[in-house]
């Protein structure tokens, strides 16, 4: 059997070239604040993986996607080993556009902070009297730039991302941005309402995108999980404060209550971060991970 070893590593995944395809493997590895933590959370890595290939079959309708199989049989023998079996996923090669694509439907987090300022958010002008959480009258787009790791994306103004595309797309600048901000909102409204008659608001997300060989926008990376979006459980919303959610936060309240934490999280928050995550998968699926 050939060893085979990323040729990229995020913060939570790692990425192995396989010729004409990429296997993109979701590890148990958790990061708060931009920091990788010393826990695993088990079976994390299975929920992104299963949950993205969820949101990817029921929106190839709006727009393609990068995803080829999850199937390890589909792999090299190298991923035929049991750590990689559900939460690896072999996917098409694109060339990803420089921009995160995030859309907000309700105002929290970052967007709150920035609203109680300015009465703005990323610059784009807002209802006056909006209470934290609040569900926005439209989903806005607010892109921002992909930092490296270690830096935070910067946030930009739509009229910035096309510039941004301009550079590395010449002539196509203003055709991609329009495309990306389109493609963030349909993909946004079509799965939030679902996730909604199934109990759990998105509250904002970000996706991100490709262009395949003939120049054609994808769907890559991953796609509404609970690391890249925030679900709240629609049962009990109520704007006004911050809203439990279903992801990082037991872990991200956690470490801000005890700040000597050295970036290890007790066992027990573990536990409550992963039946967070197997929780939405199963509310959103109607399916257990077997």
């Amino acid at each position: 059997m050939q060893e085979m070893k990323p040729v990229k590593e995020g913060k939570v995944r790692e990425i192995y070239d396989n010729g004409d395809s990429l296997i993109m493997v979701a590890t148990d590895r958790i990061s708060c604040f931009d920091v990788i933590l010393n826990n695993q959370v088990t079976k994390k890595g299975t929920v992104l993986t299963q949950m993205s290939k969820f949101w990817f079959d029921m929106t190839q309708d709006i727009l393609p996607n990068h995803m080829i199989s999850v199937d390890v049989k589909d792999m090299p023998e190298f991923f035929q080993q049991e750590k990689f079996d559900g939460n690896s996923m072999m996917c098409r090669k694109l060339e990803m556009l420089p921009i995160e694509c995030i859309v907000r439907g309700y105002i929290t987090g970052s967007g709150w902070e920035s609203y109680k300022k300015t009465g703005k958010v990323c610059g784009i002008e807002l209802p006056e009297g909006l209470k934290e959480s609040d569900k926005l009258p439209e989903p806005i787009y607010t892109p921002s730039t992909k930092a490296e790791i270690g830096d935070h994306d910067e946030n930009i103004s739509y009229e910035q991302s096309i510039a941004h595309l301009e550079k590395y797309f010449p002539g196509r600048g203003e055709e991609l941005a329009a495309k990306l901000r389109d493609n963030t909102i349909a993909l946004y409204k079509k799965c939030a309402e679902y996730a909604l008659s199934k109990g759990i608001i998105i509250a904002d997300t970000k996706f991100e995108f490709g262009l395949d060989e003939n120049g054609n926008m994808v769907v890559g990376d991953e796609m509404l999980t609970p690391d890249s979006s925030r679900f709240w459980p629609a049962e009990g919303y109520e704007p006004g404060h911050g809203q439990p959610s279903f992801d990082k936060q037991f872990a991200r309240d956690w470490l801000k209550a005890n700040p000597d934490n050295d970036w290890t999280l007790p066992q027990d928050i573990v536990d409550k971060t992963i039946e967070k995550y197997l929780q939405s998968y199963e509310m959103l699926t109607g399916k257990k991970l077997g």
